[in-house]
């Protein structure tokens, strides 16, 4: 294959996102160590978490008991262990490890080891899609996206969120990953952790042209501006995130057409 601008490009985010998962897989570790003793605490937790965004889910329409219902990204703590579903399964490149890790609460669901760019399902297999803040961990969120919706049934419903940064953190984590692309033997955690960092739009962008009717939309760029403005600054990125924000959620929910 010649190599090209986008061979280059494509071969960069894949060596990205695997040194993400790499990342992600020895902070896990170091977790289930800390936590060992404390699974009740975190399990109540979790369910505190599933059980906001079920509600939030059922206020657009109600959840039916045979629901079949699947996180794409369930890593090792997902809303899915706790979701409380008959018909659920998990997905994760982890999920074999994250077995082991957390077997207190990843034995309540099936998980299966896949990645999000291409599901091992079948068109409209499920009739919920929960994705909950994975997408800037990949290789390509635009592909992640298109099979969130292609598995999921018409008039089923998505959940999904990711955090999104202004500008100036997109231009650096791109600076970030040309230097490391050059084999420029130095990385900062936060950009190591993420193939990309997104914008406000561009994480609108990702569903434009996809099947789905957006029911509800939020994003709490204020709230992560206040959290910033609280913290003391211990270094430059402390400093930067009172004047530039850096992680806020952006939140979706759509319906299938």
């Amino acid at each position: 294959m010649p190599l090209t601008l986008e061979n280059w490009r494509g071969s960069n985010r894949r060596k990205l996102a695997q040194r993400a998962l790499q990342r992600q897989l020895a902070y896990q570790v170091r977790k289930a160590k800390d936590l060992s003793g404390h699974e009740h605490e975190v399990l109540q937790a979790m369910g505190k978490a599933s059980r906001r965004v079920r509600d939030l889910l059922e206020s657009f329409q109600p959840i039916d008991g045979d629901a079949r219902v699947i996180e794409v990204g369930s890593g090792s703590h997902g809303l899915i262990f706790t979701f409380g579903t008959r018909y659920g399964v998990g997905v994760d490149p982890l999920a074999v490890s994250y077995a082991k890790l957390f077997p207190c609460w990843q034995a309540n669901v099936p998980t299966v080891a896949a990645f999000g760019e291409h599901l091992p399902f079948l068109d409209h297999s499920f009739g919920i899609v929960l994705c909950d803040n994975v997408v800037d961990h990949a290789e390509s969120p635009s592909e992640i996206a298109a099979e969130l919706v292609r598995i999921l049934t018409p008039g089923g419903l998505l959940y999904f969120t990711v955090n999104v940064h202004h500008a100036l953190y997109a231009v650096a984590a791109g600076v970030h990953s040309t230097w490391r692309a050059m084999s420029v033997p130095f990385e900062i955690g936060p950009f190591a952790d993420h193939t990309t960092h997104l914008t406000v739009s561009a994480a609108r962008r990702l569903f434009v042209n996809l099947p789905i009717q957006i029911l509800g939309e939020t994003c709490n760029i204020a709230g992560a501006k206040a959290r910033a403005r609280k913290r003391p600054s211990r270094h430059l990125g402390d400093t930067l995130k009172k004047m530039f924000f850096k992680n806020a959620v952006y939140e979706l929910v759509a319906r299938r057409v």
